[in-house]
């Protein structure tokens, strides 16, 4: 079975913007890898969480999953073959740039890559933040992903039915935030998730030029969320949204805006779950108190 979110791979127009943005602003942690043209940024004993690669554009490359063994990495690939989704083996080149065992590649209806790989190889250096913040990983893996999706069905089939995400949440969005008429009937956000966490993939029909909404990063306590929000201040980092505490997941956090132009949850006290008694319903409200935005979403 799929587990959780394990890595992003992201093309950039700037990394010397990104070094200094992840090591100065979100605390994290220069890593090492074959390419010595990539960024490798560290939260645990993964090589890296986000591997940040130098392109033309900025876009989200590859959503990474990690899967619990062999066999199960094995069933799906036969799921999603059954299913007349195509899949492709990684080569022995890719394996050893992504430091696994094994890889299968498939992309999601909306045009997302994505790996699902097991047998991850760990680095045994501690990644010791400069700032003593501590990132939430462990079985939850990096965190969450939103990604901009244009068909809510396919979404639902795809990532709950092949890949055996459970739907924890949905909030209703007005079609009017869309520049839609309201006669068109609600949209909906869709929160699914394969492990512990509340949601590791949500989707809905936001645009996103680089392809990614957002990217959560959680850290250890509140004080960790306070002392980023002042390493934004110093570095004139780019808030979009106030302190707040989110109403599905209940997770407190700001987010901000990445050299790349999407925007990272940065926040702590996520919800973790018990897939085998967890309820879906709808959540009828956005935040419980804050989360007020100060910008739109990047063009």
């Amino acid at each position: 079975m799929i587990r959780s979110l394990g890595y992003l791979r992201v093309e950039a127009t700037d990394l010397e913007a990104w070094r200094s943005f992840a090591v100065k602003v979100l605390g994290m942690v220069l890593g090492r890898g074959p390419d010595p043209d990539a960024l490798y940024l560290r939260m645990d004993d993964f090589p890296a969480r986000l591997v940040i690669v130098p392109g033309e554009r900025d876009c989200l490359l590859v959503c990474g999953y990690e899967v619990s063994d062999s066999a199960s990495l094995a069933r799906i690939g036969k799921t999603l073959e059954d299913a007349g989704v195509a899949t492709k083996q990684a080569s022995a080149e890719e394996l050893a740039e992504r430091r696994v065992a094994e890889l299968i590649r498939v992309d999601d209806p909306f045009g997302n890559t994505l790996e699902l790989f097991t047998g991850a190889a760990l680095d045994d250096r501690p990644a010791v933040s400069h700032y003593g913040n501590r990132f939430v990983t462990g079985d939850g893996g990096l965190g969450h992903v939103v990604l901009s999706a244009d068909d809510d069905a396919a979404g639902l089939a795809f990532y709950g039915g092949l890949l055996g995400f459970q739907l924890r949440d949905t909030m209703r969005l007005p079609p009017e935030l869309f520049g839609r008429p309201a006669e068109d009937g609600p949209l909906w956000m869709r929160f699914m998730g394969p492990g512990v966490r509340h949601h590791s993939v949500a989707f809905a029909p936001i645009p996103a030029p680089t392809g990614i909404v957002h990217v959560m990063l959680e850290v250890d306590d509140i004080d960790d969320v306070g002392r980023a929000l002042d390493r934004c201040q110093r570095n004139k980092a780019p808030l979009v949204s106030t302190l707040g505490r989110h109403a599905n997941d209940n997770m407190i956090s700001f987010y901000l805006r990445t050299p790349s132009g999407f925007d990272i949850e940065y926040g702590t006290g996520g919800l973790l779950v018990d897939s085998a008694t967890w309820v879906s319903r709808e959540t009828t409200a956005h935040t419980v108190w804050g989360h007020k935005f100060l910008r739109g979403p990047a063009h």
